[in-house]
C-alpha cells in the first residue's frame, strides 16, 4: 500500500519536509511504501516545496528589509526562467530589524528588489508567496524599486495568496497581527483607499487584492498580475493528482487543524482532490472550532514531536487500506 504524505510545516518547530520524513518513515516501519510531498499554501515553506518540482535554484541578493534596513534575502530561479519569491523573504513581520517594527513604515520596497533581481537575471514567469508580510504598503514600495530597476521587462507576475480579502479591508483584517492598533488600523485603510484611486486600476472591489497587506492588489493593478490559490498552485506544480491516483491513503499535516484550515489552506485543497483515497491528519493540536469538519478525514492523530509524528506514521501504515 502506497501512503502519500503532504503535510504543510508546523510553523516555528518543523518544517513541512521534517514532518514528512518522520510521518513517511513511520510508515515504511509498518511496511507501506511512502511517498513525501512537502507543500504549502503561499506562505511560510513554499520556495522550499517548490525547489524541487520547479528545479529551482537558490539566488541570494542584497536587499532591504521592510523598515529599510540592509537585508539580504534568497529567491528560488529555475532554467527555464521561473522565479519563486517570498514576500516573507524581505518583507516578513519576522523578518531581522534592530530598530522599531512600525506597521506604517514598513513597506514592500525590498520585495520589489528581488522581483527586479529576478529579471535581471532573466527571469520570465515571477511568481511571489504573499503570506506573512509585515506590510500594509498597498504595494506601493515594490512598484517602486520594480519602476525604479526599469520595470518588468515583459516578465509576468502571478501573486499566490489564500485569503480573498480586499484591498482597502487589509488593515483592518491583518493589521493589528502586524502591531497596528485601533487608530493605526483606521490611518492604513485610509492610506489604502487613497492609493487605491492613483494606480491604474482599482483594485478595491477584487477579491484576494488585499493579500500582503494590499501588495497583491499593487502588482494586480499595476503589472496585471495574476491572483492564484498559494495551495492549488502547489498542488499543481508538484503533481499531486497524479501521484493520488497511486496513492492508498494520503496524510496531511499542520501545526493546528482548526476551523481556519477549511478557509483555502492546502489541507482544505487536498481534501478537495483526494478522490476516493482516505485521508488521514497528523497535526501539533485540535482547534474547538473544527465542528464537522472532523468528519472529512479517517482520523486525526495529534503529534507535536518527531517520534510523535513517526509513531503516527506505523500506525496509519498498519490500519490503512
Amino acid at each position: 500500500m502506497t501512503v502519500l504524505v503532504c503535510p504543510d510545516s508546523f510553523k516555528g518547530t518543523f518544517t513541512a519536509a521534517e514532518v514528512a520524513d518522520a510521518i513517511a518513515g513511520g510508515a515504511e516501519e509498518s511496511g507501506a511504501t511512502a511517498v513525501r510531498l512537502p507543500v504549502a499554501d503561499g506562505g511560510e515553506g513554499t520556495l522550499a516545496a517548490l525547489t524541487r518540482p520547479l528545479g529551482l535554484r537558490h539566488v541570494t541578493v542584497e536587499a532591504r528589509n521592510p523598515w529599510g534596513a540592509p537585508h539580504t534575502a534568497t529567491f528560488g530561479l529555475s532554467a527555464n526562467g521561473t522565479a519563486v519569491i517570498e514576500i516573507a523573504a524581505a518583507g516578513g513581520v519576522t523578518t531581522p530589524h534592530d530598530g522599531p517594527r512600525d506597521p506604517v513604515a514598513a513597506d514592500t520596497y525590498g520585495t520589489g528588489m528581488l522581483i527586479a533581481a529576478a529579471v535581471r537575471r532573466g527571469a520570465r514567469r515571477i511568481v511571489v508567496t504573499a503570506g506573512g508580510s509585515a506590510t500594509t504598503d498597498g504595494g506601493i514600495g515594490a512598484i517602486a524599486a520594480i519602476e525604479e530597476s526599469g520595470g518588468l521587462g515583459g516578465a509576468s507576475l502571478t501573486v499566490l495568496t489564500d485569503v480573498t480579502t480586499r484591498y482597502v479591508d487589509a488593515s483592518r483584517v491583518f493589521g493589528p497581527q502586524k502591531g497596528a492598533d485601533p487608530a493605526t488600523v483606521e490611518f492604513l485603510t485610509r492610506r489604502l483607499a487613497d492609493t487605491a484611486r492613483t494606480l491604474p486600476r482599482d483594485p478595491s472591489g477584487v477579491d484576494g487584492t488585499g493579500a500582503a497587506g494590499g501588495f497583491s492588489g499593487g502588482m494586480w493593478a499595476q503589472y496585471g498580475a495574476e491572483l492564484r490559490s498559494g495551495a492549488e498552485y502547489v498542488l499543481d506544480s508538484t503533481g499531486f493528482d497524479a501521484l493520488v491516483e497511486r496513492a492508498g491513503a494520503i496524510v496531511v499535516g499542520e501545526g493546528r487543524l482548526d476551523g481556519q484550515t477549511r478557509a483555502g489552506k492546502i489541507i482544505s485543497a487536498i481534501l478537495g482532490r483526494a478522490g476516493a483515497a482516505p485521508v488521514y491528519a497528523v497535526v501539533g493540536s485540535v482547534g474547538d472550532d473544527l465542528g464537522d469538519y472532523r468528519s472529512r478525514f479517517a482520523e486525526i492523530i495529534v503529534a507535536s514531536d518527531i517520534d510523535a509524528m513517526r509513531a503516527a506514521g506505523r500506525r496509519i501504515g498498519a490500519i490503512a487500506p
